[in-house]
């Protein structure tokens, strides 16, 4: 049984740095993701090493996003996208929940591969950027895939492409980025356990056959598929060297679209 306590604040830090000072027995985890390998790219200092103050236990799900369009927008595929904000350099708005959040990174990153310039409008709430788009206020945003669904059956917006390796089982006819023109392109919303750096190793292996076991259970696999949820056992080393190549692309991409860490 698990004992969930918020700690909001700061970005998720006062979160990470309770677990960081917490006792290295197994039982005060954290649900790493990956904002906390954005954040050392955002922030000029942080009251933790995440690399050297955490240790992995296991990463067991992701989210993909989804590249949407406002109905106005005169593009039903990812290469008509690009062709018209080519066509219309600075002029396509795009929305995202902040300045660092993964939606705004995701489409700092799609810009950077496709060669494309739009403006950015970042709000202050994903739910605020959704009506905005809804609205025909902006043109377009990456945003978590099960948020958007719903809307997707409006007819004012329209999904071009998924930002994950393999099509979401909820919209098996939209394609990948990755099959539109860009191969390669692999971004999730991914979700994990971190314990303190201390805690014994055979502690943590405990902790990862319980992940690996709970992921395989059907009832959560079928809470996941509802949710758009891919689950995943990634562990030890594995998740490791996932999340140390995260921590590298993001920050990457932070200093390409010219972010100033706070």
């Amino acid at each position: 049984m698990f004992i969930v306590e918020i700690r909001p604040g700061a970005g998720g830090i006062i979160a990470v740095e309770t677990v960081v000072k917490a006792t290295p027995d197994g039982y005060t985890l954290l649900q790493c993701g990956i904002s906390q390998a954005i954040s050392p790219a955002l922030k000029r200092k942080l009251p933790y090493d995440i690399g050297r103050d955490l240790a992995r236990i296991a990463q067991y799900g992701a989210v993909p996003n989804l590249l949407v369009v406002h109905a106005s927008v005169p593009a039903r595929t990812v290469a008509e996208f690009v062709q018209h904000a080519k066509h219309n350099p600075g002029k396509l708005r795009y929305g995202s929940p902040g300045i660092g959040f993964s939606p705004h990174l995701t489409m700092e990153y799609f810009k950077s591969v496709a060669g494309i310039d739009l403006l950015h409008i970042p709000y202050k709430a994903g739910a605020q950027a959704n009506a905005e788009l809804l609205g025909g206020q902006i043109h377009a945003q990456f945003s978590n895939l099960p948020s958007l669904l719903p809307n997707l059956k409006s007819g004012k917006i329209f999904g071009l492409a998924v930002t994950s390796a393999e099509r979401s089982s909820q919209l098996p006819d939209v394609p990948t980025i990755a099959e539109s023109g860009y191969p390669g392109f692999n971004v999730t919303v991914w979700y994990g356990l971190c314990a303190p750096a201390r805690t014994p190793k055979e502690v943590l292996a405990v902790l990862q056959a319980g992940v690996t076991k709970a992921v395989a259970a059907p009832d959560l696999r079928r809470k996941f598929a509802d949710q758009d949820v891919e689950p995943r056992a990634v562990t030890g080393a594995d998740f490791d060297a996932f999340y140390k190549a995260e921590v590298a692309r993001w920050a990457n991409v932070v200093k390409q679209a010219g972010i100033t860490p706070d």
